[in-house]
């Protein structure tokens, strides 16, 4: 279970389910006793479950760990693992946190790099006005923290170009509306068959080496499927009558 406690989430444990030492968990997720205490302090794993004055682990912890190492290998820095890693659910199982990594993995690869306002327009060749700075929020390129922003780097060109060809704002948030609704319907969609079709047929599927094989080969075809059948649906309508 997870509890609140300040900055940080904590999760709390049935000690029967700790069964780890120290040593174990390190030598089992390939992480040296240093690392794992220093993301203890940033609240990105819990702390151990203590029985006198020995600490145990348990499947959270493992399945947390990594979480955080899967976030670095697509090259998140430490403060976007923390913002990703306090977006978790307080709820979430070991399974939960597992699926959702081998789920969502293939869509983190537009890392947004922060930029004050300068910096952003330097980056985009040009002044940007409100209402730029809006349509580009609409369009899903940047998004708003304090003073400053979290830019997608690697869509800002389009973005701008989009701009300079008098995209109107309100076309944009209304697309981002519809991404919105049906992005969300359709990673509850898959997450359900994964987790009620795929995962049952396997052994301990949040430990299973052959599950975890399974997911990464079907990642990079889910995201082949999808496009593909945006690409076919777009087609289709396309030929069909526009409606007056």
């Amino acid at each position: 279970m997870v509890k609140s406690d300040g900055q940080h989430s904590r999760v709390t444990h049935d000690a029967s389910e700790a069964t780890l030492t120290l040593e174990e968990l390190t030598a089992r997720v390939g992480l040296s006793v240093r690392t794992l205490r220093f993301y203890t302090s940033r609240g990105l794993v819990p702390p151990p479950v203590r029985r006198g004055r020995s600490g145990y682990y348990s499947a959270i912890h493992v399945a947390r760990i990594e979480l955080v190492l899967e976030l670095q290998s697509h090259g998140f820095t430490l403060s976007a693992i923390e913002r990703y890693v306090a977006g978790i659910p307080e709820d979430a199982t070991p399974e939960d946190i597992s699926l959702a990594r081998t789920m969502l993995a293939p869509w983190q690869s537009d890392l947004p790099v922060e930029m004050d306002r300068e910096q952003l327009e330097t980056r985009a060749g040009r002044a940007l006005s409100s209402e730029d700075l809006a349509t580009l929020q609409a369009l899903g390129v940047l998004r708003g923290r304090g003073s400053s922003y979290l830019v997608a780097s690697n869509q800002l060109a389009i973005g701008v170009r989009l701009l300079e060809l008098d995209f109107p704002r309100e076309v944009a948030a209304a697309a981002a509306a519809v991404y919105q609704e049906h992005g969300e319907q359709m990673a509850k969609e898959l997450y359900e068959v994964i987790n009620d079709k795929l995962a049952p047929l396997y052994d301990d599927a949040a430990q299973s080496d052959h599950f975890r094989e399974v997911m990464e080969r079907l990642k990079p075809l889910s995201v082949g499927g999808l496009v593909s059948a945006y690409e076919a649906a777009v087609a289709r309508a396309a030929r069909s009558p526009r409606q007056k």
